[in-house]
């Protein structure tokens, strides 16, 4: 089985739970076991917010900050366009984008983005087994 990376983008009110309750629903939408879960990935500028450090921990998996230019190559192979992450990030999904840069350039989306009021989240796996 595959590892699964969960991307996650979040606004900086967003809290630790809202963002562990967001994986857990992709998760349960995607069929997944969250023993596949293998890490949190998120914009390298992010990455030291603590809400999204307390979820990667809580969750027991490393967070991978991914810098902008690996957002942006990766963020060409998303399915899911916001006009507004598109204007400030230059990718159409900061979750997809994420997820699919630390799953690594043979990934695809298990889950295309899903939201919550102040955070995304999508699932990618690198290969062909989901």
């Amino acid at each position: 089985m595959r590892p699964v990376i969960a991307g996650i983008g979040f606004r900086h009110a967003t809290g630790t739970d809202e963002i562990l309750t967001l994986v857990a629903a992709a998760l349960r939408q995607a069929d997944l076991a969250a023993a596949r879960l293998t890490a949190l990935a998120t914009a390298a500028d992010r990455a030291e917010d603590r809400a999204i450090r307390a979820a990667a921990e809580a969750l027991g998996v490393p967070l991978v900050p991914v810098g902008v230019e690996a957002l942006r190559e990766a963020g060409r192979r998303g399915v899911t366009r916001s006009v507004r992450i598109e204007a400030l990030r230059g990718v159409g999904s900061l979750a997809e984008a994420a997820a699919l840069a630390a799953a690594g350039p043979d990934a695809h989306l298990i889950l295309p983005r899903i939201a919550s009021p102040g955070a995304t989240c999508a699932l990618a796996a690198s290969g062909d087994e989901p």
